[in-house]
């Protein structure tokens, strides 16, 4: 029996989805999924190089997160999955298999492989066309561009994953994701400190006042805001009469949502600075705040000083 790829595993995903009438969870749909496979225990219980999981695991988990991003599958809440409206009429009993060919006629999941690259961008343009345009980029990309670019995906998903984490817990989960995010970033002093600060004034428009340094020569004061709409002018208007009425020169306005032009437009001219939920996301993986190193990889290049008679 051959081991399936990721986009093997794609059309029995849907399938076993289209036979069920509430969300199941991932780890259930694998285990059924191992089970119709026909592969034997050895195969199954392959793992992956990191240790982390089984390789068939990974597999359909890989097969999940593309069906979701071309709006196929649905995830009503962490570790659930279930069929989209779009993914329930789509006509599965002619089907032999689902490709990346097909997923690509979803502009959703057209975006999320070309919207990483510039390079992707501009083949897309310039032929109309999705799929030349990921032929192109497979032909011309060199292994250290591959690496590259699959790792920004990567990133670009789990941001992705984050936001949507955030969105579903309350406004005081997020008040604290915001203390234990400055706090990570070198800002508020101690911990207890900046807890003491964020959710407290409730002045205005300002959410809490956090010291920029640990001696607490100057303060911060900050707007957080768990948002689905646009943050649009009115909103930074507000947050800075706020701040004139505390004569403050700093304020830093947080959302998980984004900010319209004119928002960002009179924060600048202000020295407002604002974080919306792409940058938010970026941060808390760069200072490692709710992720972790599933697997690190080490490229290697030849050291030429250590073949360098002359240095003996």
């Amino acid at each position: 029996m051959t081991f399936p790829t990721y986009d093997q595993l794609m059309l029995p995903l849907m399938k076993l989805l289209s036979e069920q009438k509430q969300a199941m969870k991932l780890s259930d749909v694998a285990k059924i999924l191992s089970e119709r496979s026909g592969l034997d225990a050895n195969d199954l219980n392959k793992m992956l190089s990191s240790g982390t999981k089984t390789v068939f695991y990974d597999r359909v988990g890989w097969a999940k997160t593309y069906l979701v991003k071309a709006g196929l599958i649905s995830q009503p809440k962490r570790g659930f999955c279930e069929l989209s409206d779009i993914g329930r009429n789509i006509d599965l009993s002619n089907m032999t298999n689902l490709t990346i060919e097909y997923l690509m006629q979803f502009d959703s999941f057209a975006n999320y492989k070309l919207g990483i690259s510039k390079e992707s961008q501009k083949y897309q343009r310039e032929s109309n066309d999705y799929l030349t345009a990921i032929q192109k980029i497979e032909e011309t990309r060199t292994p250290d561009e591959i690496i590259i670019e699959t790792t920004e995906l990567l990133k670009e998903s789990l941001k992705k994953d984050l936001l949507k984490l955030i969105k579903e817990n309350s406004p005081a989960f997020f008040e604290r994701l915001v203390v234990d995010l400055l706090v990570a970033m070198g800002y508020g002093g101690s911990h207890h400190d900046a807890a003491q600060a964020i959710g407290k004034t409730n002045d205005g428009g300002i959410d809490g006042v956090i010291s920029e340094d640990r001696l607490g020569l100057d303060k911060i004061y900050i707007q957080a805001k768990r948002w689905e709409n646009t943050v649009s002018r009115p909103e930074i208007q507000q947050f800075k009469g706020a701040l004139a009425d505390q004569v403050a020169k700093k304020g830093v306005f947080i959302t998980t949502s984004n900010f319209s032009k004119e928002a960002r437009e009179s924060a600048k001219k202000s020295g407002i600075v604002l974080i919306d939920g792409d940058k938010l996301t970026s941060l808390m993986i760069e200072f490692g705040l709710g992720v972790q190193v599933q697997q690190s990889f080490h490229i290697y290049k030849i050291d030429q000083d250590r073949f360098d008679e002359n240095n003996f």
